[in-house]
């Protein structure tokens, strides 16, 4: 899962790697959707009226500014609106608004780490909370005072960030922080990319304790933790590579976990070296997000992609790079289909959104 398979890694990965090997690529996708909807309309009219009547969201996207270089911008879900919060000298990606909507959090290239910042809602008073080392994917916890993040441990140039990870925890008023798993049984594998229930009881995140990539829910604390999204199979039939889960994120009522699944980017020729595009094609046809509940029991593709995030009244968006628009589709479901969400000008590079509540 990368910058993109969209835009990190999907984000795990490419902003790593963009420090690694100075760039970032979308994913090629294959074009099956596979979409699913929640509901449907129960007329034309009622459908219309709700449609006019619906008062557009807020959204905070990082994507590419006129020097080639991720900035954060806040516009109205249809990308109207838009107005730069950021001004960095090396980019900014994975924004993150806090569950009261006051507070941003984000991270920032600065000296060859990987930062985490946090500013108000409109980008002023920034102030670092992490300078040192690889910080990925902040996330907030219900109570807007903790927040939680992946710190990837130094490693090998072109290796998986998530392989060598660990999960952190700080108070962002007194700057205190520590691992949040402190279970030594629990920390002898890598544990990354985590997102907290809206209740603050559990926390979804990945680990390779099963072998492979996989999603997990546990207690806060990572007591009692579970294998959420088994998939029918360990590896891809035709690529005989192993299938892997990354960016898990809780729904806003905490009854459903959205993630990416597929064959990881690790193994495409910009990390092996070795130049294969028909291979490269079919790994990126491996890239879809899907949605489990919480309790494990229910399983969906939502369609190809990356990046899933979810709109404040539960619906999920995930991304996927358009050659036509020379840049990534932004695609959520809805009560009555599938909506593009043109909040990524064309021919332009992206490192996530984030909704604000």
């Amino acid at each position: 899962m990368m910058l993109y398979r969209t835009t990190e890694w999907t984000i795990t990965f490419l902003a790593l790697l963009f420090l690694l090997i100075g760039e970032t690529s979308l994913r090629a996708q294959d074009n099956s959707s596979g979409a699913r909807f929640r509901g449907e309309p129960t007329s034309v009219e009622s459908t219309s009226a709700e449609l006019i009547s619906a008062p557009l969201r807020d959204v905070i996207v990082s994507h590419t500014d006129e020097n080639d270089i991720l900035q954060l911008y806040r516009m109205k879900e249809d990308g109207t609106g838009s107005v730069q919060l950021t001004h960095s000298e090396h980019g900014c990606r994975m924004p993150a608004v806090s569950p009261d909507g006051k507070k941003l959090v984000y991270a920032e290239i600065v000296n060859h780490s990987l930062s985490l910042q946090l500013s108000d809602i409109d980008g002023k008073n920034p102030r670092t909370l992490i300078s040192k080392g690889m910080n990925l994917l902040p996330s907030w916890i219900p109570e807007t005072r903790h927040v939680v993040w992946m710190k990837v441990q130094p490693g090998q140039k072109k290796q998986d960030p998530a392989s060598n990870s660990q999960i952190y925890l700080m108070n962002t008023e007194t700057g205190e922080s520590r691992r949040l798993f402190i279970d030594p049984e629990q920390i002898k594998f890598s544990n990354a990319m985590p997102s907290v229930s809206s209740d603050g009881n559990k926390v979804a995140f990945v680990s390779n304790r099963s072998g492979t990539f996989r999603v997990w829910v546990s207690n806060f604390d990572g007591s009692d933790a579970k294998l959420i999204s088994a998939p029918p199979t360990e590896q891809d039939e035709n690529l005989k590579l192993p299938i892997e889960q990354k960016v898990p994120i809780w729904s806003p009522d905490g009854k459903w976990i959205a993630h990416w699944e597929g064959v990881e980017m690790i193994h495409m020729s910009q990390f092996t070296g070795i130049k294969n595009p028909k291979r490269d094609q079919q790994i990126s046809a491996t890239f879809n997000v899907w949605v489990v509940s919480s309790d494990g029991k229910q399983r969906r593709k939502v369609g190809r992609g990356d990046d899933p995030t979810w709109s404040p009244d539960g619906f999920v968006t995930r991304a996927f790079p358009d050659r036509e628009r020379g840049g990534p589709k932004v695609m959520i479901e809805t009560r009555f289909g599938e909506e593009e969400l043109e909040v990524v000008p064309r021919n332009k590079d992206w490192g996530r959104l984030t909704w604000l509540p």
